[in-house]
C-alpha cells in the first residue's frame, strides 16, 4: 500500500503548477527535482521494479461471457446433473462446462468423431487412457472432460487456452503461444465462450 502512496505522490508532483514558469515534462524546475529525488529513491529500494515487469507481462483478468441459446440435445436432461456435478468438483465454471459439452456431442453419449473423440465430452481414447477413464460411460466421460479442461485450465491459465487446449490439444497451444491459427479451433472457442 505505502508503494501506491509513494507512486500516487510522484504522479501528484507530475501535475504542473500553472503559475509558475515550467520546464521537463510541464513540471516547475522544483516540481521537477523532487519529482526526480522521489524517483531515484524507488528505483533504489527496488519499488518501480514490478511496474517495469507489468508492462512486459499485463495482469488480464478474463471473463467468461455468457452465451445467448439455449443448450438442447435429446438426452440433456438424463446428463445435466452430472454434467454441473463433474464441473463443480473440478472447478470448472458450469456454464463454461454445459458449452463445452453441448458443443461437442450436442449431450449425445454415442457421439463418435472422425478423428475418434468418444462420448458426451469426446474424449480421445488416450486421454481417457491417461485420467483412467472409460469413454464409453457416459458418467465417467463427463468426469474425464471436466478434469482434463480443469487441467489444461492450471497449465495455461485462461479458460480461452484451455478451451483451446481441450479441442486441438495442448502441444498446439504450446506451439503457438496462444489460440492456434486453425479455424476449427477458434470458431471452438469463440461459439463456447460467446464471443
Amino acid at each position: 500500500m505505502k508503494q501506491i502512496q509513494k507512486l500516487g505522490i510522484c504522479l501528484a508532483l507530475m501535475m504542473p503548477a500553472p503559475a509558475i514558469a515550467q520546464d521537463t515534462f510541464g513540471l516547475s524546475k522544483t516540481r521537477y527535482a523532487l519529482y526526480q529525488s522521489q524517483i531515484n529513491v524507488l528505483e533504489r529500494r527496488g519499488i518501480l521494479k514490478p511496474a517495469a515487469e507489468a508492462k512486459k507481462a499485463p495482469v488480464v483478468q478474463e471473463v467468461i461471457v455468457s452465451t445467448k441459446g439455449k443448450l438442447r440435445g435429446r438426452h440433456m436432461a438424463v446428463y445435466l446433473s452430472s454434467a454441473k456435478e463433474a464441473a463443480r468438483r473440478h472447478n470448472v465454471p458450469e456454464s463454461l462446462f454445459l458449452r463445452l459439452i453441448q458443443q461437442e456431442s450436442a449431450w449425445n453419449k454415442n457421439a463418435r468423431s472422425p478423428v475418434g473423440a468418444i462420448g458426451l465430452a469426446q474424449l480421445m481414447p488416450g486421454t481417457a487412457r491417461e485420467l483412467g477413464v472409460n469413454p464409453n460411460d457416459p458418467h465417467a466421460n463427463l468426469e474425464g472432460g471436466a478434469r482434463y479442461l480443469s487441467e489444461q485450465y492450471k497449465r495455461f491459465g485462461s479458460w480461452r487456452l484451455a478451451l483451446a487446449a481441450y479441442n486441438a490439444g495442448p502441444g498446439a497451444v504450446k506451439k503457438y503461444n496462444g489460440i492456434p491459427p486453425y479455424k476449427e479451433t477458434q470458431n471452438y472457442v469463440r461459439k463456447i465462450l460467446g464471443g
